[in-house]
This record gives structure tokens, C-alpha cells and sequence, in this order.
């Protein structure tokens, strides 16, 4: 196995569990800094935040060095201000270095994305790809539960400090690893960011905005959606997430294949639709017991399987400028993230039961399908017929 790609998938285990843990650790945290829940909660705010104002400004400016280096500094600066917010002594600090622990996500995963991409051969690019968050995929399945255990029984500050050493274990593993490639000589911050002066980047950020919504209008309820409804008991939850973690893994393998068989644009037609049809069951279905732990396994997988997809689409349709479009791709998954959240409330705020939020991200997915199928008609085929 090709040792760069590892690296970057440190990378991305590193990333998912300083992400995700998170929502986990919430009450701990809470507890520990004597403030409210709700106010802890802006220090998921903060790092969504951190990612989509990062995602751009970060590629745009370090685009003329090559990529190993970039990554490096990714990477010292994910390891360096994980590491202060974990021994951060009061609130200002705290809420600082979570906001820049979140800088490097999106560039990350943008720079990564191209590397993959061109770690292999012509026609196995998408599941290079895939292989990156891979690790983001074994957070979800191992790191997160683990870190939140952690977190619950001894401190969350453990928790973020060794979340911070795997940054620095990603740093050796890309010093060391990584082979070194030319920067993209075309690649001008003004060439970068006049990607964003394209309708067809805003429309890919609507497909992805508003598709992975689909995926957090049920996510974001998850713990709630199997209490209450399914009438799972709580220490169940994680067992739930676990399932979820694995589908999610099985689920970025599937997409990276089927992107690699089918194009990337009708894998994400596909695998939006099919998101949107697995949710419609899990709606229907939330309230028998039985059934909460197959519809775990089964919807994490299929509304992972986009990830990959999505990625080769911004990488294709945003020649000499793939890197800050495959970070500017992160930046809307983290919009996706927060809208979904939101939309996802509305019904539970009205008095519905926590199956409801399921109902908007069918909404949201089946937007999503229709979008990527706008771009697959207007963007895709277009340049085929030309």
C-alpha cells in the first residue's frame, strides 16, 4: 500500500476525531468550565467556522509552495493549536484555538485530494481519494467513541491532547512518506480564486451545501431518533454510532469504486438518491426497536458514499485551480453540516417527534440528486459535445 496515502489518512483520522468527538464530549466540557450547554456548543460553531473561512484563504495563499510543504504546515498547525486548546486556562484561549484548530480541515482535504489524486494511476484517482478519508471514516468508527469515553470518564483536556499528538504523527508520517511533487505553477492566488467567479462552482457548491444536509438533518438527532423513538436505551447510543462509523467506512470504499466505474457526477446522482429513499425508511421504520441498528449500518454507509464522488467533481471541472476548489468542496460539506442541523430542528421545535428531521433530509438529499444532475447536463455533457 502506498505509503503517502496512509499519511494522508492519518490525516484524516486526526481531522474526523477533532471534528466529531466533539458533539460527545459536549456535557463534559460544560461541566468542566462551569457554562451551559447551548454556550458550549460554540465551540462546534467555532470550528465549522474555522474550516469554511480556512478552506479558501489557506490553498489561495500557500499555492505557489508544493504540496508536502503545505501539508506540513496543515498539519504543525492542527497539532500546535489542538494542542493549546486542550491546556487552555481560560474561555478567550479556549474558544480562540478551536476556531484556528479548525483552519487547516478544508485545506487539508483539498490539498490531500489533488495529491491522491495524483499518487495513482489515470482511472483509480477516486478511490486514491477514498483512501484519505478512510481515515475520517475509522474516527467516526473507532477514534470518536473511544475519545469520548475518554472524555467521560476522565478528562476531555486527554482526550484533545492526544487527538493533538496524532497531528504531530501525521506530520512525520508526511515528512518522511510523502514524495516530494512541484507546485502547481499555475496556480496565482487570482487564478484560484476566480474559480468562484464560475456558475458552475456555485452550483457544485449548491450540490454539495445542500446535499449532505441530507446527511446531518439526521445525524445531528441520531441520539434522540434512537431513545425516544426506537425506545433504545441510552447506553445503546453508542453501539448506534459505531454501526454508523462502519457503514460510513464500507460506505467510502463503495463510493470511490463506483465514481472510479460510473463518473463521479452519476455516482452522486445515485448516491444522493439512494440517500434520500434510505431516509424515507428511516422515517417510516424509526419506531421498531429491531430495525435501529440496520438502518444505522445501512444509511451511514450509503450517505458516505458521496464523499468521494463530489471530490472527483470538483477536482474535473476546476482545471488549475482543483486544490482551492477541493477545499472550497469541504468548506460547503461544513454549510451542509450546519444546515442541515438547523433544518433538522424546525420539525422538533414544532412539537414533532425526532423522526421528522429525517423527513427534511429526504428533502434536502432529493435536492441534492437533482442538482448533481443539473451538472451532469449542463457542466458535464456540455464539454463532452463540444
Amino acid at each position: 500500500m502506498n505509503k503517502a496515502l496512509i499519511a494522508l489518512a492519518l490525516g484524516g483520522l486526526a481531522i474526523g476525531m477533532t471534528e466529531f468527538t466533539m458533539m460527545g464530549i459536549l456535557p463534559d466540557i460544560a461541566k468542566d468550565l462551569r457554562i451551559d450547554i447551548p454556550t458550549a456548543s460554540n465551540l462546534i460553531a467555532l470550528y465549522a467556522l474555522g474550516v469554511v473561512v480556512g478552506a479558501p484563504t489557506l490553498v489561495a495563499f500557500t499555492s505557489q509552495y508544493s504540496p508536502q510543504r503545505v501539508l506540513l504546515f496543515l498539519m504543525l498547525l492542527f497539532f500546535v493549536f489542538n494542542g493549546i486548546f486542550a491546556i487552555a486556562p481560560n474561555k478567550i484561549l479556549l474558544l480562540t484555538s478551536r476556531f484556528i484548530a479548525g483552519l487547516p480541515h478544508g485545506a487539508f482535504f483539498g490539498v490531500g485530494s489533488v495529491v491522491a489524486a495524483r499518487l495513482v494511476k489515470p482511472g483509480k484517482e477516486a478511490q486514491a481519494i477514498s483512501m484519505m478519508f478512510t481515515g475520517m471514516t475509522i474516527a467516526n468508527l473507532a477514534g470518536v467513541p473511544l475519545g469520548t469515553y475518554v472524555g467521560h470518564h476522565y478528562s476531555w483536556r486527554i482526550t484533545y491532547g492526544v487527538i493533538s499528538l496524532l497531528g504531530l504523527v501525521t506530520f512525520l508520517a508526511i515528512y518522511f512518506w510523502m514524495p516530494k511533487m512541484e507546485a502547481n505553477q499555475d496556480g496565482n492566488i487570482r487564478k484560484q480564486i476566480g474559480y468562484f467567479g464560475r456558475w458552475d462552482a456555485w452550483l457544485m457548491v449548491a450540490v454539495i451545501a445542500i446535499g449532505t444536509g441530507g446527511l446531518f438533518a439526521w445525524i445531528s438527532y441520531i441520539a434522540p431518533l434512537v431513545t425516544f423513538v426506537s425506545k433504545l436505551d441510552a447506553d445503546r447510543v453508542p453501539i448506534i454510532m459505531v454501526l454508523i462509523g462502519l457503514g460510513m467506512f464500507f460506505g467510502n470504499i463503495v463510493g470511490g469504486k463506483l465514481s472510479d466505474t460510473i463518473s463521479p457526477s452519476k455516482a452522486a446522482i445515485l448516491s444522493f438518491s439512494a440517500m434520500s429513499i434510505c431516509l424515507v425508511v428511516v422515517f417510516f421504520t424509526a419506531h421498531i426497536t429491531a430495525l435501529a441498528y440496520p438502518m444505522a449500518f445501512i444509511t451511514g454507509m450509503i450517505s458516505f458514499s458521496i464523499g468521494s464522488p463530489l471530490q472527483m467533481m470538483l477536482i474535473n471541472n476546476a482545471k488549475g485551480a482543483e486544490t482551492f476548489a477541493a477545499a472550497g468542496g469541504q468548506a460547503s460539506f461544513n454549510i451542509g453540516n450546519t444546515l442541515g442541523a438547523y433544518l433538522g430542528a424546525i420539525p422538533i421545535s414544532l412539537g414533532y417527534a425526532y423522526n421528522y428531521p429525517s423527513l427534511i433530509g429526504v428533502v434536502m438529499a432529493a435536492t441534492g440528486a437533482v442538482l448533481a444532475y443539473t451538472f451532469w447536463v449542463k457542466v458535464v455533457r456540455a464539454k463532452m459535445n463540444v
